[in-house]
């Protein structure tokens, strides 16, 4: 990709994107659990930030992003309902530069978007850096094992489904509308349906939330109102003073055959507060 000749930056107006999930209780969305843990109130899925960043990448890759186009994306602070953040995406080379801020300008997240699979993108990079986990250190996630896998997943976003949302999204583009093509947001949330399986080892009750997210589509777009399968893999396991964590991937396909369509690339990090496991 080369984006030389074109604008070097564009700039969202500040949006007030809204906690979607408040009403799961127990989840770091729920106002008192995400209390508990330190935030100052239930958080909204980094997911529902992917959107905000769309119209930028259309107006420097055009229509093609949504059919092989990838956004990745570092979360450094949650927001909590309707808190204002602005997008912005700055041109390079090779790859987009993405950035987002509140209005004291606290940087909520930082990442890369580009056509194809990107091997210098935001996590990608980040995920070569980290330094595993002593097994010895993990309770929560103690009996996950990286490379773990799991295979003939079915997911499926519904197009009412997807259009409902629409009247919550932050950037409702004509699309998502009249084509029915996932937003990043959604192509998660095809990815999330997976979740109970590939996390069925992990311990309970945790509280989880998004580290990091990279949503890639090689023969896109996915659409709502189409059956996939889909397939995942444990990539690595870390920990930190606070949190337990799993890099995994979800993969989708065709139900019979076909080429890989896409890749969601997760990052979750497990609150030690949240379990009985790190009790002092």
């Amino acid at each position: 990709m080369s984006v030389a000749d074109r604008p070097k930056a564009w700039t969202s107006e500040f949006r007030q994107p809204r906690n979607s999930a408040a009403e799961a209780k127990g989840s770091i969305h729920d106002d008192a659990t995400a209390a508990k843990l330190g935030f100052k109130g239930g958080t909204v899925a980094g997911s529902i930030h992917m959107d905000q960043f769309v119209p930028g990448l259309l107006a420097f890759m055009g229509e093609r992003w949504f059919e092989i186009g990838a956004m990745s994306l570092y979360f450094a602070q949650a927001t909590v309902d309707a808190e204002a953040v602005q997008a912005q995406v700055e041109a390079g080379e090779d790859r987009c530069r993405l950035t987002m801020r509140n209005e004291a300008g606290a940087q909520i997240c930082e990442g890369t978007a580009s056509f194809g699979r990107d091997p210098e993108s935001e996590l990608a990079r980040r995920l070569a850096a980290q330094t595993p986990a002593d097994p010895e250190a993990l309770r929560i996630l103690k009996a996950m094992r990286v490379g773990e896998e799991h295979h003939g997943m079915p997911v499926r976003v519904e197009a009412d489904y997807l259009a409902k949302s629409l009247e919550r999204l932050t950037e409702p583009l004509p699309a998502y509308r009249d084509e029915l093509v996932l937003p990043p947001s959604h192509v998660v949330h095809l990815a999330h349906q997976t979740r109970t399986r590939v996390l069925a080892n992990s311990a309970r009750p945790s509280v989880g939330l998004f580290g990091a997210l990279e949503v890639e589509q090689f023969h896109g777009p996915l659409r709502a109102g189409v059956d996939y399968r889909a397939r995942s893999k444990v990539l690595k396991l870390t920990e930190s003073p606070k949190t337990e964590n799993v890099w995994y991937e979800v993969v989708f396909t065709h139900p019979t055959d076909g080429p890989d369509l896409g890749r969601v690339l997760y990052l979750l990090r497990f609150m030690k507060a949240s379990s009985p496991l790190w009790a002092s």
